[in-house]
């Protein structure tokens, strides 16, 4: 068993909690315990009846103790509490209290039966109060206090004295009872806040492989397709006898690119430039007999916005080869009011190209999501596939100022 100081800061509120209960209830039968060793309970009373009421209290503790150990795991929702558990321990709580009341009936307990009686309901009201709601603690609490009355009414005791009992009970039990419930509230709401830092930790697992997955698609969705572009070009090459050495060349450059992101991409470094991304889709585009046009401003956009429009760039390119029977493409960079749109339009689309959206557009969705911005793709008519990305600069500039400071 780990020591005090071994234990969490979570750990360490659980045991004093719990331990602060079952102090509750031992130190109700305790208390009772020490009562009927009184000297006027233990030379006056009966003996046979003393022994009773002292071994019912016991009996009392252990089956309450059991009760409290249930009752605040179902209380954090960590278990269920028998049934015939709580009937017991019911029943003995009320032997117990109708031992000292039948004591009481044969010894003069005046200023003992008040004390007595709460000893020995503390216990049960106590854990009792886990396993239900607050409106009920307090009716059940008042049931018990008029029951009580009636009890020490009919010891001979005077309306000033029961009432004297009745206020004393429900005093010292509603206090236990109080306690006793806003400690495990307490817990409850510890438990619950490591629970919710669990969740936060298995999302931001689920979330960085997602990110790598979403990385590692952007990275070799193109590369692969100019690769097999390529591949194709010195394969047709050769087969008419003409040298295919820059195609080959070119595909070992690819490659060998891909490895280097791919590496980036493990180290969570990568970012994709967005002036880089213009000249390689124009370069890939271009070598697949597309024939590009880019258009991009002289606006200085915030780091962010650059590597997400960079890899709008990146999957847009890559869609234009993989679908459709692209011969014209447009990419065009403006900034107005204070939002950069980026357009990527080309002809020759398939029908069914707005009908299946791939990964790469969702994909797409998140990393402009990240900088508040917005993806549009679909057909624009004519046989044309229009991507419109947007994101605002009033905020990103913003946060790259403070990032500066």
């Amino acid at each position: 068993m780990k020591g005090w100081s071994g234990r969490s800061g979570l750990a360490k509120v659980d045991l004093y909690t719990r331990g602060t209960v079952y102090l509750i209830v031992w130190a109700g039968v305790l208390g009772l315990t020490l009562l009927l060793q009184a000297r006027p309970v233990h030379e006056d009373g009966q003996l046979m009846l003393v022994m009773s009421a002292s071994l019912l209290a016991v009996a009392e503790g252990v089956l309450c103790g059991r009760l409290g150990r249930h009752a605040m795991d179902a209380y954090l929702g960590q278990g269920q509490v028998p049934r015939s558990l709580v009937s017991r321990a019911a029943g003995v709580t009320a032997a117990t209290t109708a031992a000292v009341v039948a004591l009481a009936a044969t010894v003069d307990l005046t200023g003992l039966l008040p004390t007595m009686l709460a000893a020995g309901l503390a216990p049960f009201l106590t854990v009792h109060c886990l396993l239900v709601r607050n409106r009920t603690t307090a009716l059940i609490q008042l049931a018990v206090l008029a029951v009580v009355g009636g009890l020490v009414a009919l010891t001979g005791s005077t309306a000033a004295q029961a009432l004297f009992a009745v206020v004393t009970t429900g005093f010292v039990t509603g206090w236990m009872a109080f306690t006793a419930r806003w400690s495990m509230w307490v817990l409850a709401v510890m438990w619950e806040l490591r629970e919710a830092r669990d969740v936060k930790a298995r999302l931001a697992v689920a979330e960085e492989r997602l990110r790598f997955g979403r990385d590692l698609h952007d990275v070799m969705g193109r590369n692969l397709a100019v690769i097999a572009l390529k591949s194709e070009l010195a394969v047709q090459l050769a087969r008419r006898g003409r040298p295919a050495v820059d195609q080959m060349t070119e595909v070992q450059r690819i490659a060998q690119e891909s490895q280097r992101e791919v590496r980036d991409v493990v180290r969570g470094y990568r970012e994709a430039d967005l002036s880089v991304e213009l000249e390689g889709a124009w370069g890939v585009l271009a070598a697949a007999g597309i024939a590009c046009t880019v258009r991009s401003g002289d606006a200085e956009l915030p780091v962010g916005v650059q590597s997400a429009l960079g890899w709008v760039v990146r999957e847009a390119t890559t869609n234009v080869l993989r679908h459709g029977d692209a011969r014209r493409c447009t990419i065009s960079l403006r900034t107005a009011d204070d939002t950069v749109v980026l357009v990527v339009e080309n002809d020759g689309a398939a029908e069914a190209a707005a009908g299946t959206p791939g990964s790469g557009l969702a994909g797409l969705r998140e990393r402009l999501s990240a900088v508040d911005g917005t993806l549009e793709a679909g057909p624009a008519g004519g046989g044309r596939f229009r991507l419109t990305a947007r994101v605002p600069l009033g905020q990103q500039t913003g946060q790259d100022r403070e990032e500066a400071v």
